[in-house]
């Protein structure tokens, strides 16, 4: 396993932004089902390759391989397709949760062989009433929503109202997506429930002239946590993590519930900057590539930073120099890996970085342009 010893440094000058994973797996998706080709998409990543290896799979067998989007996003696809196939994964992704999703495809004429990767469906996928807590991966919504247009009828999906949903962006970058394609889904004002016209009623995928993605806000919230200016950025984006803007000019606290990928860059921020700060619903982060709560707090402790963890969160008590000098995990997470290449930029001494190369899954060129903004590490 490689380990970086990353410098305290100053970061500057301008990134453009990659494009984004969460717009690109959408779009990849619903070009597949236009009858579109794929091939030409940019693989920005080991998540998006999946996917696009998934969608051409000619063996029957998808290897979803770390990819909890790829994965979520094409079980009911796949099933709404009539398709008997094995779904596989690798890493953490066997472990992560998949229910209620297979509970609702079982109980709409799906069968499903196995609770856990690997998982085999067959039969065909019925239209019906898909009934969800909001406070659960909105992957699964998303999921449904590419799938139920499919469907010879109408159905539902309903956001339990005790459970209201969390990661309302991400829903709202499927329907756009959808939009874009032509399957129109009728808006709900809090969403809390969609009515979903099936193929009958000529709500089909239709080809798209344009299939670029949008910049990524996801990653370039390292860039800006760290005084870097980055370009192609759409501010009118429905991707959550565009609130990193406000985040770091006005709060010092974070209800993580609609964008918890910026959890690992605002505890860095935080211990940095501020003398208090809550993060909170972010119990989610758990059950992520890694549990980002418990390696985040564990990483900033070994820096000096003061940190209290919280089963959905965490205080942070900070603005005093983290002292570095020590050796901390990456847990074998992308986004644990830039935060703590960004964390390093307030520590007095190196830190020494275990396992840097897992940023391939999201971000395969972060660390040479970690050197163009000025970074400094030695492979050891």
């Amino acid at each position: 396993m490689t380990t970086y010893k990353l410098h305290p440094a100053k970061l500057c000058g301008e990134i453009a932004a990659m494009p984004s994973k969460s717009d690109l797996h959408r779009l990849m998706i619903a070009a597949w089902l236009a009858g579109q080709d794929i091939t030409s998409m940019p693989i920005i990543s080991d998540d998006i390759a999946a996917t696009r290896d998934c969608l051409l799979a000619t063996d029957g067998v998808l290897n979803c391989r770390e990819s909890g989007s790829t994965l979520r996003f094409l079980l009911p696809v796949m099933a709404a397709l009539g398709r008997t196939v094995t779904f596989t994964g690798e890493g953490r992704l066997p472990e992560r949760p998949l229910e209620p999703l297979l509970s609702l495809l079982r109980a709409n004429g799906v069968k499903i062989q196995g609770d856990t990767l690997p998982l085999t469906i067959s039969g065909q996928l019925q239209p019906g009433t898909y009934t969800l807590p909001g406070n659960i991966s909105s992957q699964y919504i998303t999921g449904l929503l590419f799938a139920l247009p499919l469907l010879p009828g109408i159905s539902k999906i309903v956001i339990d109202p005790d459970k209201p949903l969390e990661s309302i962006g991400y829903v709202e970058m499927t329907l756009r997506t959808l939009r874009k394609f032509k399957v129109i889904i009728p808006r709900d004002i809090g969403y809390r429930r969609w009515q979903i016209a099936g193929r009958l009623h000529r709500n089909i995928y239709r080809e798209v002239d344009d299939l670029t993605p949008e910049g990524d806000w996801s990653n370039a919230a390292f860039w800006l946590a760290a005084g870097v200016n980055v370009s192609g950025l759409d501010p009118s984006s429905a991707q959550p993590d565009s609130a990193i803007i406000n985040l770091l000019q006005t709060c010092t606290s974070m209800d993580a519930s609609q964008c918890p990928d910026l959890v690992p860059i605002m505890a860095v921020h935080a211990a940095a900057h501020y003398k208090h700060y809550e993060i909170t619903n972010a119990a989610r982060l758990r059950i992520k590539e890694s549990d980002r709560l418990a390696a985040m707090v564990q990483n900033l402790t070994a820096l000096g930073a003061n940190v209290t963890e919280h089963p959905d969160g965490m205080t942070i008590r900070g603005a005093t120099p983290l002292r570095g000098g020590v050796t901390v995990d990456s847990h074998g997470d992308h986004r644990i890996a830039m935060a703590m290449a960004i964390a390093v930029l307030h520590c007095r001494q190196p830190i020494a970085l275990t396992n840097p190369e897992v940023v391939a899954k999201s971000y395969p060129d972060f660390w040479d342009d970690y050197v163009k903004c000025g970074g400094k590490y030695d492979v050891l």
